[in-house]
């Protein structure tokens, strides 16, 4: 399955709103916020890996030129 960042955010946004809410359990919590922690480190990757392609892209642009 390929990596879906606006889904990723979305899936994040959702478990702050249902930690906010203050209807879950501690336990919970501590397993929503571990799943957030764990997407928003995909997140990280993803817009880092896109940062260092377009950094390429550039370089090779610049050769270019």
């Amino acid at each position: 399955m390929e990596f879906d960042y606006e889904e990723t955010v979305i899936n994040i946004e959702e478990i702050i709103a249902e930690i906010e809410s203050g209807e879950l359990t501690l336990e919970e919590v501590f397993e929503k916020f571990s799943l957030a922690v764990a997407d928003l480190q995909k997140c990280e990757a993803f817009l880092t890996q896109g940062e260092q392609q377009m950094n390429l892209l550039i370089e090779t642009l610049e050769d270019d030129f």
